[in-house]
């Protein structure tokens, strides 16, 4: 029987849809204060709709642009919980409306600046247009994960890639 989307899940359900160890999440909420799972008795938690959002948005900066925990953090405090969630989704309109609110406020962009790249591991290699989360990176010529390197113009057609597969698939949830 599969629940409703709105139905809280467990920390077990959470961790096999994220693809992660149960470990990993209890320790996520030491360091994001954001995630806070209703616990009932014994200590068993149990994560709203919104918490998992949040959670795959973590997820999906630190695993898959390279953030460390420090980074996600700064971008959780300067742009909030729905920022992150919105990169996770893809939700481009999102993302550009709270960044639109922050250039009104007449502030800096709230993505990482050159000062912080210390914050990305790998540091990606793409030009720093700012047309994919504000992402740049350093003039190396490649980057290393694991025993594999990347070079700088593999990086950077795999960052266009995605931000197109990101726009189709906004456009395609408009579409339903």
């Amino acid at each position: 029987m599969d629940k409703s989307p709105d139905a809280f899940r467990t920390i077990s359900e959470v961790a096999d849809d994220l693809d992660l160890p149960q470990h990993v999440l209890r320790f996520w909420e030491t360091r994001f204060p954001q995630i806070k799972p209703m616990k009932r008795g014994g200590g068993r938690r149990y994560y709203r709709p919104e918490d998992i959002d949040l959670l795959k948005g973590i997820r999906h900066l630190l695993y898959d642009h390279g953030y460390t925990i420090k980074g996600v953090q700064k971008l959780l405090k300067a742009n909030g919980n729905k920022f992150v969630t919105a990169i996770a989704t893809g939700d481009m309109a999102t993302m550009e409306a709270i960044m639109a609110a922050n250039s009104d406020r007449h502030e800096e962009p709230k993505g990482l600046s050159h000062a912080d790249e210390d914050q990305l591991l790998g540091k990606p290699k793409a030009k720093p247009s700012g047309r994919f989360f504000g992402f740049g990176g350093s003039s190396d010529d490649e980057v290393s994960i694991g025993k594999s390197s990347i070079g700088k113009e593999d990086r950077a057609l795999l960052q266009e890639a995605l931000f197109d597969l990101l726009e189709c698939k906004r456009l395609l949830d408009q579409v339903r």
